[in-house]
């Protein structure tokens, strides 16, 4: 058309009444024709790019993002969420948070910003600046930090009006982390969406994909992770409060611990220490080495716990099944320890005792008559008959044997008596450490068969 219309120029010039002027100006007209080709070739190598710059410009120019997109007020926008989770980055027992890395879309109507596609060139879609447009107040309920996410300053609007916002989110968001069935344990954690100030008569919710498709879409989660994603279901609802309703879409993302490494590294060293220690009750139990044996088990137990102590998570909701475990397997450890302490004080005791009674009674009871009195010291007194004094030497020798006799019989008897002493105490800690070792037989069994079961009810899922 632009050839068309110089060309209708020329021939007016040449047969009008300044035909005079424009023989003049015949050396020029190469150069008007070139310039003329040049803006031809421009405007028919970019016709698109003309386009859209009038259709944004057209589109922008008298839109107000303050005010909701809709020709009647009392319409509610109804925007559509969709979210893709992608990793499972952190997962903070302690202070109860969940760090994940989600694929977020929402999808809503601008009434503002339709147009008619055979009007610019056929465009459907064109890129507009976030900033520029009115956008749903949409957050996450259940955020607590902020973390670094790539931002999207651009969205996709159709010729129909529809706007597509798209955007990688790194979510921190509060969760009720249970780690009582440590490693077996499956944590369920919600991400609600909702607006932050519109109701429901303004701003309405809505999925933008069938809830089974949610789900069980696992295509875009790192499976190379210490977490397994098992399902993201999706409920809708509406919250109801003084201010107003207003709606919301849960996302429950319900996430289970890969266990391998936790067994490998913790479980199996932890019972084959349980197993060394009850070893330990098949030594008799007067034997000093059992004491020496029970301790450097203690100090090895005690060493692994707390090398292991980082791989457990710690909560102060809940405590994990395995540290209940090694707590009471300490606790009989130490009572093991402390009877067997307690027994080689005794038997120490009672051997000195015995040593005591044996010096005693080697010295003899020389108390025990009283003093003697020797027969030449009475004869410079009294003088008596031969037959008298070899009487009373033969009375005197007789009751010194009657008092060794006495102290002899008396020192069996207290041996005797320490003897069943001694017997007695030994029955009450044989039975103790008995009791000890089958206590110590049903706590470990009740553990592996709880192991047992979480790891059945884990792999079932």
């Amino acid at each position: 058309m632009m050839a068309l219309y110089l060309q209708v120029c020329v021939s007016h010039l040449r047969d009008g009444p300044r035909g005079t002027l424009a023989s003049g100006m015949a050396p020029l007209w190469p150069f008007v024709l070139a310039a003329a080709s040049g803006i031809l070739a421009i405007d028919a190598l970019h016709p698109r790019s003309s386009a859209l710059r009038h259709l944004t410009k057209q589109l922008l120019q008298k839109y107000c993002k303050e005010v909701r997109p809709v020709h009647n007020w009392t319409r509610a926008t109804t925007v559509y969420l969709d979210v893709f989770v992608y990793a499972v980055l952190d997962v903070d027992a302690q202070n109860q948070k969940l760090k994940t890395s989600v694929w977020y879309r929402e999808v809503w109507d601008d009434e503002f910003l339709s147009w008619n596609s055979s009007m610019f060139d056929e465009i459907d879609e064109i890129s507009l600046p976030l900033s520029a447009i009115w956008a749903p107040d949409i957050i996450i309920n259940e955020f607590v930090d902020i973390e670094r996410s790539p931002d999207l300053p651009y969205v996709y609007v159709n010729s129909s009006g529809t706007i597509k916002h798209s955007k990688p989110i790194q979510v921190v968001s509060a969760c009720n982390l249970e780690t009582y069935a440590f490693p077996f344990d499956i944590q369920n954690c919600s991400l609600t969406f909702s607006s932050i100030l519109h109701t429901v008569e303004d701003v309405d919710l809505a999925f933008l994909r069938s809830r089974e498709d949610t789900t069980h879409d696992k295509k875009a989660f790192l499976n190379d992770s210490e977490w397994e994603l098992l399902s993201v279901s999706s409920t809708y609802n509406i919250l109801r409060s003084s201010a107003g309703d207003f709606a919301q879409i849960r996302f429950n993302v319900v996430i289970r611990r890969r266990p391998l490494v936790y067994v490998v590294s913790l479980l199996i060293p932890s019972i084959f220490l349980m197993l060394v220690d009850l070893g330990s009750f098949y030594l008799p139990p007067t034997c000093r080495a059992r004491v020496v044996f029970k301790t450097s088990v203690l100090v090895g137990y005690t060493v692994f716990r707390v090398n292991m102590s980082d791989e457990v998570p710690r909560s102060s909701v809940s405590t994990p099944l395995i540290g209940v475990f090694f707590t009471v397997c300490m606790a009989f450890l130490v009572l093991s320890l402390s009877k067997s302490i307690l027994l080689v004080k005794f038997l120490h005791d009672e051997q000195c005792s015995r040593q005591e009674q044996t010096l005693l009674c080697l010295r003899g009871d020389t108390d025990a008559g009283g003093p003697r009195v020797d027969p030449r010291t009475q004869s410079a007194g009294v003088t008596e008959s031969p037959v008298w004094q070899e009487h009373q030497a033969q009375s005197e020798t007789l009751k010194e044997v009657w008092s060794q006799l006495r102290s002899i019989s008396s020192y069996f008897q207290t041996r005797d008596q320490a003897d069943q002493q001694e017997a007695g105490w030994l029955a009450l800690l044989e039975r103790f450490d008995r009791m000890l070792f089958q206590s110590y037989l049903v706590v470990l069994g009740l553990y592996t068969v709880t192991l047992c079961s979480l790891w059945v009810s884990w792999s079932g899922l």
